[in-house]
């Protein structure tokens, strides 16, 4: 009896020595970000500067994943303003069945361009998502969802209507360090449909802290007489990660 009871005893003692010695894994942490800053100046027979900033931060809970996205450019050119846009972007998405696959979604959508012919837009939307791949290094997701949008053009008008909204995303991590995404967004309704790509190269460069090459493409099948249809946004950033 005794010596059942020594036994006992030393692995008691011995146990919280093997548990400091390996402990469990730490769990990931539910609040990921990234704020991505770039400027250029130039100088001499002309005069022009391009600025440009972003900010992604995302929650993660056991049910539901919030996202938060905001970006602003700007540039001039002989101190005369030639570009301003601003966007900002929430959406939340709640995975179910076996394999969390699939998920459902909502999103809200803002954006302000100066020199497009929708001054201000405004959308929700909500509906159904899937990763139709989803093997490392290549994640691939659709969407497909029905909401409103409200926009104000430069010419005083509005426009208030129900739209269909589609989306694809792509990731393709390179490397540890390296990675490129592709983002496409449709959003159809009578009266407009506008369509975004969102190209974004990323390389890491110290710790935290990395490069990022990005392109944006936003056209709209109706804009105001005088306008162009297809608008361009090139920016080159630091961003750092937390």
């Amino acid at each position: 009896m005794r010596r059942s009871l020594l036994v006992l005893l030393l692995c008691g003692a011995a146990a919280p020595s093997a548990y400091a010695q390996n402990p469990p894994p730490a769990a990931p942490d539910p609040f990921t970000g990234q704020i991505a800053v770039g400027y250029l100046s130039t100088s001499g027979n002309t005069e022009s500067t391009n600025a440009n900033a972003a900010l992604g931060m995302k929650y993660t809970r056991t049910k539901w994943e919030h996202e938060v996205k905001a970006a602003a450019v700007a540039a001039t050119n002989d101190q005369l303003t030639t570009a301003e846009a601003y966007t900002a972007n929430y959406s939340a998405r709640r995975p179910f069945g076996d394999a969390k696959k699939s998920y459902l979604f909502t999103t809200l959508d803002w954006r302000k361009d100066r020199f497009s012919s929708y001054e201000s837009e405004l959308s929700e939307t909500a509906g159904y998502g899937r990763r139709l791949v989803d093997h490392a290094p290549h994640l691939l997701t659709a969407e497909i969802g029905a909401g409103a949008r409200q926009a104000d053009l430069i010419d005083g008008t509005s426009q208030d209507e129900g739209i269909i909204r589609g989306a694809l995303g792509y990731s393709w991590a390179f490397t540890e360090t390296t990675g490129f995404t592709q983002d496409l967004v449709v959003e159809s309704g009578q009266s407009n449909t506008s369509t975004q790509w969102v190209s974004k190269l990323r390389a890491k460069l110290v710790g935290n802290l990395g490069l990022v090459l990005s392109y944006r493409i936003k056209h709209n099948s109706q804009v105001v007489l005088g306008t162009v249809a297809t608008d361009r946004f090139t920016a080159i950033s630091l961003e750092y990660a937390f």
